[in-house]
This record gives structure tokens, C-alpha cells and sequence, in this order.
């Protein structure tokens, strides 16, 4: 039994409960606790890399260069295209027949989407179409707040 002082968190109590006993029958709804987020994915993601960590020191391998799989044109030794363009991290977006893509460029110009590193925007954009892409002009990157624009108007 819980006794509250006013009705600030009675969305919170009737939340915990519901958690708490399961699903009753006839209740349709989930209730959110306020402010929260969803920490599954992040849980999921952290007790993969110690999982990893732990592998590695086992065999003597460095945990950080294992971290990343490199996709074999970014391992080629070439410098990055966006290198020259990139001073700080870039998210590009993109989307093709309903579908949304996000990547993330890094300082050093390599572009990490689905855990692989590519050193140009149409290979990226490549892996995501699976077909023939000129990532210049499929991704977009925000110059300004909700201000998205082709990647090709970082050449200019």
C-alpha cells in the first residue's frame, strides 16, 4: 500500500504497479514512467563489449582495435574524402522508399553506419541501398539546426 501527499506522482505508483503485477486482463495500457528511456538496448550493448573485453584479454588481443568492424576500403590506407571537410562529428540521414538511414561521420573523415567504417559517402550509402548510390547527393547533414542539406554542398 502506498500513501502519497497529493497527486504529482500517482502516473509514476500506477506505472510501478502495473509493471509489478504483470499484465491484468482488460488493461490496454502500458504506462511510461516520466522522463525515462529505454536502457535495454544500452544494457544490451555494454555487457556485449565486457563479453568482449574479457575475450580479447584472455587471448592478448587490444579490446579498442577489435571494437569496430573496418570495411576493406577503409582499410585500405587511403585518406578518408570527407577528411578535409570534417573538423567535428557529422550525423547524415537519409531515407529511400520509406525507409530512414542514419550514419555518423567521425573527426578523423571515416563514416561508421551499422558498425562498419567506410571511407567515402557512396560506399555508405551503398550498404545501406544495397545498389549502385552516389552518397554525395543521398545523405543529408544538418548545417544548421533542422536545417538538413545534401552532403554535396560541404564540397562547395
Amino acid at each position: 500500500m502506498y500513501f502519497t501527499i497529493g497527486d504529482k506522482h500517482l502516473k509514476e505508483l500506477e506505472t510501478l504497479i502495473l509493471h509489478i503485477t504483470g499484465k491484468p486482463r482488460g488493461n490496454k495500457n502500458k504506462g511510461k514512467f516520466k522522463d525515462s528511456e529505454n536502457l535495454k538496448r544500452t544494457l544490451k550493448r555494454d555487457v556485449k563489449n565486457y563479453q568482449r573485453k574479457e575475450l580479447l584479454d584472455l587471448i592478448g588481443q587490444d579490446f579498442k582495435t577489435d571494437l569496430v568492424k573496418i570495411s576493406g576500403k577503409a582499410r585500405s590506407g587511403r585518406q578518408p574524402i570527407l577528411a578535409p571537410y570534417v573538423k567535428k562529428p557529422l550525423v547524415l540521414r537519409a531515407s529511400l522508399k520509406r525507409r530512414k538511414f542514419k550514419a555518423r561521420v567521425r573527426k578523423d573523415g571515416l563514416i561508421r553506419f551499422r558498425g562498419k567504417l567506410f571511407n567515402s559517402p557512396s560506399a555508405a550509402g551503398i550498404a545501406a541501398c544495397r545498389r549502385a548510390c552516389d552518397g554525395w547527393y543521398f545523405c543529408r547533414y544538418e548545417r544548421a539546426p533542422g536545417d538538413w542539406v545534401k552532403l554535396n554542398e560541404l564540397r562547395k
